[in-house]
């Protein structure tokens, strides 16, 4: 097992080998990778140029024609030993995402098993992905078969430094894809470890690139001609921006973006079941995360479910079991919404401002912070914060409550918290989201169903996790064939 301490710099991972970033022209050549707990600088990250990706793409089209010809069951078994990899180093690997991420332990450990579990999903693609034969006339035969694309790439971004990844790789590699993949420039250092082990459980070299570094990277990414698909994983800001320059080189692209769930509240819920999941999702990796808790809509007389999300939220308490934000940065902008809101008139419930942990006083932390009283007008009700902060919103009815989650223009999630099953119902069918939670806070679906938004937090068609990622990372080759020259012949043959 490894020590967790100082990272030696980060390099790149081509043709499978750690080698030194390019140094190119740009005024700041690297940057400081930092540790959110305590903020400390951990390691430095050169920021690579449009020549080291072409290097990692040059690389896995090498790779490519060798890897592409194994069947899937050979590639398969790659992944059966690179999941037992991951389990063997779950305690290293947990404590790489603490380091460069924040989360708690517990939060890093459940990314890492996440991440099992999609290699798990990869491993029976050979049960899943089975070609179509079939007889349409006397004698003559149609088949489809599902061909990898080639060189494909994956920019996933800081929030979950190990388990995004696995989002992608896994069913890309195993359907016989090469890859280059872009890891977030603030958390490098997972990836680093998933490409070395990788390579011991026998992943060829040049089928799995790791680039490091900035914007010019994601560019390059987008513009090269020999990369035939991209995935991403960010803010929405970045990912129309992601899915227009790709597209406009004819790549196929899906860029997943920002979110703004709500969770629909009605009087009958469950109080204390509704406040722990409230809490759990607005709190749960910072609230650093895509599918956390934002908005509350609380409809008609739910005042004693707000009092108990109080009481539980007091239970959480940064340093213990509440992680950091990511950056200094994070920190002033999520406290900067909590201020505005104040100053607008919202009612500061309980207010996570200005903490310090004992012992991690460099750290970035953010409390747990429930604002009410909150309108549609308000940033805090309108634009993604990114940490532990959730905004209520009242409402009289159904129809206004939905109204409300309706008018986002993001679409990740929405949940209902009620004992009606005619109430969740409706809400299941009008909510305007792609994944829906009944008395769940964090509605993710799971292998093997996909993951995937609705409106400005997605981009292109398709996703890029469960069966979904199939189409998105093959093209169908169709046969038509014919060996009997005795058969009867009609207008299908």
């Amino acid at each position: 097992m490894k020590t967790i301490a100082k990272q030696p710099e980060v390099k790149n991972f081509i043709d499978g080998k750690f080698v030194p970033i390019t140094i190119g022209s740009n005024e700041h050549a690297s940057m400081d990778v930092m540790n959110p707990i305590d903020g400390s600088i951990i390691t430095t990250l050169p920021l690579s140029t449009y020549d080291d990706v072409d290097k990692a793409v040059k690389a896995a089209e090498k790779a490519f024609e060798s890897w592409s010809s194994k069947t899937l069951k050979e590639r398969v078994q790659i992944f059966f030993r690179y999941r037992t990899l991951l389990e063997e180093n779950m305690d290293e690997l947990t404590k790489l995402v603490q380091l460069e991420n924040g989360k708690t332990y517990g939060e890093a450990k459940a990314e890492v098993e996440k991440s099992m579990e999609l290699c798990e999903f990869a491993v029976s693609l050979p049960q899943i992905v089975v070609n179509e034969v079939q007889e349409v006339s006397k004698g003559v035969e149609c088949r489809i078969e599902r061909k990898p694309l080639g060189v494909v790439a994956s920019i996933t971004p800081f929030n979950f430094p190990n388990m995004v990844p696995h989002w992608t790789m896994p069913n890309a590699l195993v359907l016989g894809n090469t890859m280059v993949m872009k890891p977030s420039e603030i958390v490098p250092l997972s990836t680093m470890r998933m490409a070395e082990l990788l390579k011991e459980a026998g992943l060829p070299d040049g089928v799995f690139n790791l680039v490091n570094g900035g914007k010019e990277v994601v560019e390059a990414i987008c513009d090269h001609p020999n990369i035939k698909a991209v995935s991403f994983v960010g803010s929405t800001k970045v990912a129309k921006i992601v899915y227009k320059r790709a597209s406009s080189t004819l790549k196929r692209c899906v860029a997943l973006g920002g979110a703004k769930n709500h969770l629909l509240v009605f009087p009958d819920a469950n109080p204390d079941m509704t406040a722990s999941n409230v809490v759990a999702s607005m709190t749960g990796c910072a609230g650093q995360r895509c599918m956390a808790a934002s908005v509350m809509v609380g409809v008609d007389k739910v005042q004693h479910i707000i009092d108990k999300m109080v009481e539980e939220a007091k239970k959480i308490i940064p340093g213990e079991n509440l992680g950091a934000v990511i950056s200094a940065e994070a920190k002033k902008r999520i406290e900067n919404y909590i201020a505005e809101a104040e100053t607008n008139g919202a009612k500061i419930l309980l207010d996570g401002r200005n903490i310090t942990v004992p012992g991690k006083e460099g750290g970035f932390y953010v409390g747990p912070t429930i604002i009410d009283h909150v309108t549609i007008d308000m940033s805090v009700a309108r634009e993604e914060i990114f940490g532990p902060v959730i905004s209520i919103i009242r409402a009289k009815n159904i129809d206004e409550a939905i109204e409300i989650e309706n008018g986002s223009n993001y679409g990740n999630a929405a949940a209902v918290f009620t004992q009606s099953g005619g109430l969740a119902k409706e809400v299941m069918e009008r909510a305007s989201a792609g994944m829906i939670g009944v008395n769940i806070g964090v509605p993710v679906p799971r292998e093997p169903f996909s993951f995937g938004g609705w409106n400005e937090s997605k981009f292109g068609v398709g996703d890029i996790t469960g069966r979904s990622s199939i189409e998105f990372w093959t093209q169908n080759k169709k046969t038509t064939t014919k060996w009997n020259p005795e058969a009867q012949t009609n207008w299908m043959s």
